[in-house]
């Protein structure tokens, strides 16, 4: 056996969590901006919303959150459903 103290991995430090969450937010933040600047092809006129795209994909996300939960009630087995 090791009797050595494990090395704390790089996601064990709460600093570089939140240097993380920072480049997360910091990346949704520029895209929301660059909808804004880059020129779309729009083929239906709810396109036209700003940050739909942004919008579009957090309601999609929610959505399938919610349909896993009714999913999950559906699909449950037993916890020694192998063991009978």
């Amino acid at each position: 056996m090791n009797n050595e103290q494990e090395k704390p991995d790089f996601f064990d430090k709460p600093d570089n969590i939140k240097k993380i969450l920072r480049v997360f937010y910091a990346i949704c933040i520029l895209l929301v901006v660059a909808d804004f600047i880059v020129h779309r092809h729009i083929y239906h006129s709810w396109e036209n919303i700003p940050a739909f795209y942004a919008i579009y994909g957090f309601v999609g996300c929610v959505l399938l959150v919610l349909l896993a939960k009714v999913m999950r009630k559906l699909l449950m087995r037993e916890e020694d459903y192998y063991d009978k």
